[in-house]
């Protein structure tokens, strides 16, 4: 008899969780604006709002917080941190900052001017509001088949190499700082880039003389993808996938609290002095000293492990295949969901789960609002309250795909806890008919509002 898969570690703590009643949960809700953001967590049975910084560490990463060395400047956490992004990366120089979206600051305040475009894969909210906080403008250029929530192709987060010339074409070179290539690409579904279109953008970019950067939150889970997925690369090792990856970029932001296996941290590294030297006087006026960046120096040490736990196979099979038993147990009852099943989330479309529901009714939030009610289960909304208004019109900006991401975090649940999710949405989806009503908003802020946005019902 073949033995069954096993995870390749074991629970050493846990944490007690309360499983409330329908009646306060409803409650909650209305005290929260309909804004699963303003839940608390004590409210909150199985959280999946997102997978960022919110996972378990391991026990060489424990270990590793009570060697951090606390020193203002050049410390030997910053030290070990840096060693191990360059063996990982090929990327020489860093600054940590606190976490994803201060890289993206810090970068974005050297390299993005108003009237720019940035072309990439489907920007992530806090990129896109970086951007055109700038008054500059995210172009996206995700191939078609992302859209297309039953098409199987392997690597949804590509780029389109026409739409991107067409970008290059149209647009003076001064006028785009650089393409962006998000890994996993997390609002097209957290779906892989493959290494074939990763050289072929670069190859592309540098026939136009445009930089080209990653987003690399989730690169260790794109990396496992490649080699699962990508003829050629089922024999090499995550690290050694995970080095040609950013050979075909000029640098990189990371939110460490995404394949760094952290709770807090992020960082820039690339191989330009240049624009290393004018980010450090950023990274000094927003973040920190350039050793520290808004890090403590046992976060850093805690981080230089887990970047090295999160690019071997073992933990990748184990944190990827749980989110795959999740997805395929809502196949198996019907739900609509993105597929591929990508590596960090199971996308729910709202769009076919909640038929009756209008756009201009936020049929995503809806659904989310539902699976709480439902059984204390927080998921976020990535469709039109996210997409925002559009900064000239303001008027709502409707994207292709309205989903309800299930973001699974790091070593924290076990399968009982995705058979109850998967249970709780079927549900759900069984009374899918009685659901005719979604919600409007009552306030919302000039930027980023699915964060703080208050809603009634509609």
């Amino acid at each position: 008899m073949n033995l069954p898969y096993a995870e390749p570690f074991r629970i050493k703590m846990v944490e007690e969780i309360y499983q409330s009643t329908r009646e306060e949960r409803e409650q909650w809700l209305k005290e929260a604006n309909y804004n699963l953001f303003n839940l608390r967590s004590s409210h909150v049975y199985i959280d999946l709002l997102t997978d960022s910084g919110t996972g378990a560490m391991s026990d060489r990463q424990w270990s590793a917080l009570m060697t951090g060395d606390e020193s203002y400047a050049g410390s030997r956490s910053f030290e070990q941190l840096q060693k191990t992004v360059e063996k990982i990366t090929g990327f020489k120089y860093l600054l940590p900052t606190h976490q994803g979206r201060a890289a993206e600051n810090v970068l974005f305040s050297v390299l993005v001017k108003e009237g720019d475009v940035v072309p990439g894969n489907s920007h992530f909210d806090t990129t896109k509001g970086h951007i055109e906080i700038r008054k500059a403008h995210a172009i996206d250029c995700t191939i078609d088949e992302a859209f297309d929530i039953n098409d199987l192709h392997p690597f949804k987060g590509n780029i389109n190499l026409e739409k991107l010339e067409e970008v290059y074409k149209s647009h003076p070179k001064e006028n785009i700082p650089f393409c962006l290539i998000t890994i996993t690409c997390n609002s097209s579904g957290g779906q892989p880039v493959s290494l074939e279109n990763m050289k072929a953008v670069k190859e592309l970019s540098d026939q136009y003389g445009i930089p080209v950067f990653f987003d690399s939150a989730r690169f260790a889970e794109n990396a496992y993808f490649i080699k699962k997925r990508e003829a050629g690369q089922e024999n090499r090792s995550i690290k050694e996938i995970c080095k040609e990856i950013f050979s075909y970029g000029d640098g990189m932001t990371m939110s460490s609290k995404k394949d760094g296996l952290v709770n807090i941290g992020g960082f820039i590294a690339l191989n330009n002095e240049e624009v290393f030297r004018k980010a450090s006087n950023f990274t000094i006026i927003y973040e920190g000293f350039i050793t520290y960046g808004g890090m403590a120096g046992r976060d850093m040490a805690a981080l230089a492990v887990g970047l090295d736990e999160a690019t071997e196979f073992a933990y990748l099979e184990s944190r990827i295949s749980q989110v795959e038993y999740l997805g395929n147990k809502l196949i198996e009852y019907g739900i609509p969901v993105q597929k591929p099943i990508g590596g960090h989330a199971v996308f729910i479309d709202s769009l076919n789960f909640l038929p009756n529901v209008s756009r201009e009714e936020y049929p995503a939030q809806t659904l989310g609002l539902e699976i709480y009610k439902e059984a204390g289960i927080r998921t976020v909304e990535i469709g039109t309250l996210l997409a925002d208004r559009d900064p000239a019109t303001r008027e709502n900006r409707y994207p292709k795909l309205e989903l309800v991401r299930l973001a699974i975090p790091r070593r924290t649940y076990t399968n009982n806890h995705m058979d109850y999710i998967a249970a709780a949405i079927k549900n759900v989806y069984e009374r899918r008919d009685e659901i005719a009503k979604g919600y409007k908003i009552t306030w919302e802020p000039e930027i980023l509002r699915h964060f703080t946005v208050q809603l009634e019902k509609a």
